[in-house]
């Protein structure tokens, strides 16, 4: 039996919190790279001063994104872990709070009915898994709601099949257009049930742009949607071009005989997400 203190979590959630404002993952600045690379016309002038934007906010440690986002905390703790300290909950949301404090990140989280604003950005969304061994995994993902307001949960027929999936991936961006900040990266829920296909999406889109899912079936998946997503010509920030996807990535969980959920979460194309063990 592991002990740790919930004092060194919460100081881990704050670096990743101010770290994952200021900085686009690596495969997501190669993703933006290329895709440029391959553009000309406005599209090439939109990627490469997406680009510019990327240095500038890491040279000047501002927020790459005026949308600084939710906070979405994922938490794999092994089970010969013994928390001690104050309760995971509070620690999480307390380094959240120092983090879009001391960052001077935008304040974006409010009560959905009356829309006051909390002050501080909290309470993030908290999911925790239980994992074999005696460390704990860290992901943050500030997640902004342009591409968030687009994403879409489809419960499919089992007799839709793999094509369905694909359609669904594809109509998803299609209707979103240039709506949220494109070119995306897309998260993909296949199977579980109804809420547990929606974190399945989300947890996709914690894996690094261009890395396929290692079973085949879903890999095919992820190049069909990509390819289809791509031919829709939406393009970087709706001017038309090559690009209108990074990637496709896509998690699965068996479900029950009578369904396919399938759940699709659009991220622009400031993929920000930092990871740690302790």
């Amino acid at each position: 039996m592991r002990k740790i203190n919930t004092a060194i979590i919460e100081e881990k959630i704050y670096n990743l919190a101010l770290r994952s404002g200021v900085n686009l993952t690596p495969s997501c600045k190669a993703a933006l790279k290329e895709a440029c690379e391959n553009e000309s016309g406005a599209a090439e002038f939109a990627l490469s001063t997406l680009l510019e934007n990327s240095r500038i906010a890491v040279e000047e440690k501002m927020p790459v994104c005026q949308d600084t986002g939710l906070a979405v905390v994922i938490l794999e703790i092994g089970q010969q872990v013994f928390l001690e300290g104050k309760p995971l909950g509070q620690a999480v949301n307390e380094g959240v709070r120092r983090a879009y404090r001391d960052g001077y990140f935008r304040k974006s989280v409010c009560d959905p009915i009356t829309r006051e604003n909390t002050g501080d950005n909290t309470p993030a969304v908290l999911h925790t898994e239980i994992v074999e061994g005696d460390k704990i995994a860290i992901t943050f993902l500030p997640k902004g709601f342009g591409s968030e307001n687009m994403s879409k949960m489809y419960m499919l027929k089992p007799s839709q099949g793999v094509d369905g999936i694909v359609e669904a991936i594809i109509e998803t961006v299609r209707c979103a257009g240039s709506r949220p900040c494109p070119p995306v990266y897309v998260g993909v829920g296949i199977g579980g049930s109804f809420d547990s296909c929606a974190y399945l999406a989300k947890r996709a889109l914690t894996r690094e742009v261009g890395v396929h899912n290692p079973r085949k079936e879903i890999a095919d998946i992820e190049r069909r949607a990509l390819d289809g997503i791509n031919k829709l010509e939406i393009g970087c920030q709706g001017f038309g071009g090559n690009t209108t996807a990074l990637g496709v990535s896509c998690e699965y969980a068996p479900t029950h005989i009578a369904g396919l959920p399938v759940a699709v979460n659009i991220q622009c194309h400031c993929v920000r997400c930092e990871k740690e063990i302790i």
